[in-house]
């Protein structure tokens, strides 16, 4: 498998990372403190083409493979996890299920203007009794007459009151499992949708850990003990190692499990071991970002704390390493 980008991942690359230092790290502190919607942010990523990268430009998108799409994921959530996290769920959560699932009048009437940044989309799965127990979801979807009756509350979803498209899952047959379970295209504005209060979430893995680990060479530079640089404490060498070395190990098995999705190979299990690896390692990595960091990391002073906030959200939405753990082991025992 041939890892190496093309010029053209190589360019959008580019254009991520310029667009994450100029535009949007300069606003990631205040946004976390607010917790605002970034509606600029969200419009300079329509007019790059971000909000529909992986799919054809007939839908709206940009036409470009899921390698790219991650790619500018890691760069923006390296200079902000919630707008990273706003993307890959409009994205990977929304516009995917309509892209792969959809008929194609769904796919013309609502993936096209998400996928150009027109609309802003979500996914409602997570309920209060039912997170990674899907099979126990409440909420219910009934036939009535040529339309579907959907009831039922969900939490924690990502853009959910911003969101102008919304998939929903629901039970249709409660006799099936998770068989049973059914998914709906609901739009704002449809009777009877509401939001409810708002919930403060945010992470993208790789990105975390990359930025935790660039603040922490840079301070370790810079902070002197005992008349030196503390970069030149073996022990603080070792820390650096170990998360430039683990992030690698992250980076590399999510642009895996991308490049098996672009070329319509299984990747379930893969992505899996990527999400787990990923996530787990942007918490130990934040962890010792803050240890080198001593007090000054735990102290909104520095953006440290931050990273370990949003890093350790990612071990446990979209599926938690627990559940992670399990799909692997299914793979390999069935």
């Amino acid at each position: 498998m041939d890892l190496r980008l093309t010029e053209e991942q190589k360019m959008v690359q580019q254009v991520a990372r310029d667009f994450a230092l100029n535009e949007v790290k300069p606003l990631a502190a205040e946004l976390d403190k607010t917790a605002r919607f970034p509606t600029e942010l969200i419009k300079r990523m329509s007019e790059l083409g971000f909000m529909g990268i992986p799919f054809p430009d007939k839908y709206g998108g940009a036409g470009m493979d899921y390698l790219s799409y991650a790619l500018v994921v890691e760069e923006i959530s390296v200079a902000c996890a919630s707008t990273g996290v706003i993307l890959s769920a409009h994205s990977s959560l929304c516009c995917d299920p309509i892209y792969a699932s959809g008929t194609e009048e769904q796919k013309k009437k609502f993936l096209t203007p998400l996928a150009n940044g027109q609309k802003i989309g979500c996914l409602g799965l997570t309920e209060p009794s039912a997170g990674s127990d899907v099979v126990n979801l409440k909420t219910t979807a009934v036939k009535d007459g040529s339309s579907w009756v959907v009831n039922g509350a969900k939490l924690f979803i990502t853009n959910g009151g911003q969101a102008d498209i919304a998939v929903i899952a629901a039970i249709t047959d409660k006799a099936k499992a998770h068989k049973g379970i059914s998914v709906f295209i609901v739009e704002k504005g449809t009777k009877g949708f509401r939001v409810g209060k708002h919930e403060e979430i945010a992470a993208q893995a790789v990105g975390i850990a990359r930025a935790a680990l660039e603040a922490s060479v840079k301070y370790s530079k810079e902070r002197t003990q005992f008349n030196q640089p503390i970069s030149n404490f073996q022990a603080i060498q070792w820390m650096l190692a170990d998360m430039a070395t683990e992030i690698d190990a992250a980076r590399l098995l999510t642009h895996r499990a991308a490049l098996l999705k672009d070329t319509g190979a299984p990747y379930i299990a893969e992505a899996a071991m990527a999400k787990l690896f990923a996530s787990e390692t942007a918490t130990r990595v934040t962890h010792k970002g803050i240890q080198i960091h001593g007090g000054y990391g735990y102290t909104k002073d520095y953006p440290m704390e931050r990273f370990y906030r949003d890093a350790r959200i990612t071990e446990i939405y979209e599926g938690t390493s627990e559940i992670q753990r399990l799909v692997i082991a299914n793979n390999l025992l069935k």
